[in-house]
């Protein structure tokens, strides 16, 4: 153990090991920000780029009328928001509580053939409705 040494050189080791760590953990938030930065598909967008064996994630609006349930898979559609083009998803594994017809939804899906899309199981979130939207009033 060394004794008596420079306060000015602990200074300086305790100033690089700081700045090392920062950088560290600088560069482990932009690779972790641009690895889950994955890119959001509409119904019509995913109906033009859709390859087989490619997982894309679904985003839209529940359509209204089309959520039933086949046993234990989950039927509905998705519209695209500013298009009236819908697809089909057939998913299993856990439905969020706020999940509904009209509700916004991100789902993780695969190209299924001529039933439409098959959603990953457990990848299916609602968007919350937007903060800002006016409430409505009763005077």
């Amino acid at each position: 153990m060394v004794r008596g040494m420079d306060p000015s050189r602990k200074r300086a080791i305790r100033l690089t090991v700081a700045l090392t760590v920062a950088l560290l953990l600088a560069s482990a938030l932009v690779y972790t920000s641009f690895a889950a930065g994955r890119e959001e598909f509409t119904a019509s967008q995913l109906l033009k780029r859709a390859r087989p064996g490619q997982t894309y994630i679904l985003a839209g609006t529940v359509l209204d009328g089309s959520v039933h349930w086949e046993g234990r898979v989950l039927l509905f559609r998705v519209r695209d928001p500013k298009l009236h083009v819908s697809v089909p998803v057939r998913y299993t594994g856990v439905v969020p509580d706020p999940f509904a017809a009209g509700r916004g939804v991100l789902v993780d899906v695969r190209e299924g053939g001529p039933t439409g899309f098959v959603g990953e199981a457990n990848t299916l979130t609602t968007k919350c409705p937007s903060k800002y939207q006016a409430a409505s009033a009763s005077y």
